[in-house]
C-alpha cells in the first residue's frame, strides 16, 4: 500500500454542490493513526470546508498547502497564504470556518486530537453536535434542548419511575 500524500487527488468524500464545493481525505486514518486525526481538504472557488464551528473536546491545527483560504475566527476574517499554520483551541476562542473566496482551489490539512465523546457547536445556528466516535453522533437543533433535571425526570418517568431497571 502506498504512503499517504497530501498532494494526491484521492478523496474519501466529495461535496461538489454549494455551499461546500469541497472534497476531503482522512489521511491520518489511511496512514494508520489512531490518536491523531488529519484530513486534507480541497475547496473550489466559492466553497467552504465546514460551517463556522467550535470544539469542546478537540484541538485542531491548520496547515495551508496551496491557495489562499479565508479564515473566520472570533477576531474576524483574514486571508491566509500557503505555509500558514493556525491553531484552534478547544472552546469558543477556537471557533473557525475556512472558505475559498479566491478564484483558484485551496488545499490544506487539519490535524486534530481525537477525543471522544466530543461536543461541537455551530454559533451561527446555535445547533449542537455530539459525537461518540468519528462520524457517529447526533445534532441537536436550536430550541430542542431542555434543562438537565427536566430530561432526567422525563427519562425516569419513561422507565416507570423508581425501582424499575
Amino acid at each position: 500500500m502506498p504512503d499517504e500524500n497530501v498532494f494526491a487527488d484521492r478523496w474519501d468524500r466529495e461535496l461538489p454542490d454549494p455551499p461546500f464545493r469541497s472534497r476531503g481525505r482522512l489521511v491520518g486514518r489511511h496512514a494508520g493513526a489512531t490518536e491523531l486525526g488529519a484530513t486534507v481538504y480541497e475547496i473550489d472557488p466559492g466553497g467552504v470546508a465546514a460551517p463556522y464551528h467550535l470544539h469542546h473536546g478537540n484541538e485542531e491545527l491548520l496547515i495551508v498547502l496551496s491557495g489562499r483560504p479565508r479564515l473566520r475566527t472570533p477576531a474576524g476574517e483574514r486571508d491566509l497564504e500557503p505555509g500558514a499554520v493556525v491553531s484552534f483551541r478547544r472552546g469558543p476562542d477556537g471557533a473557525h470556518c475556512l472558505r475559498n473566496a479566491s478564484d483558484e482551489p485551496v488545499r490544506f490539512v487539519i490535524v486534530s486530537t481525537m477525543r471522544f465523546p466530543e461536543v461541537a457547536e455551530y454559533p451561527d445556528t446555535a445547533d449542537t453536535l455530539t459525537l461518540t466516535a468519528p462520524g457517529e453522533g447526533k445534532v441537536f437543533p436550536q430550541g430542542s434542548d431542555v434543562p438537565y433535571q427536566e430530561a432526567v425526570t422525563a427519562a425516569a418517568e419513561a422507565a416507570g419511575g423508581a425501582g424499575r431497571s
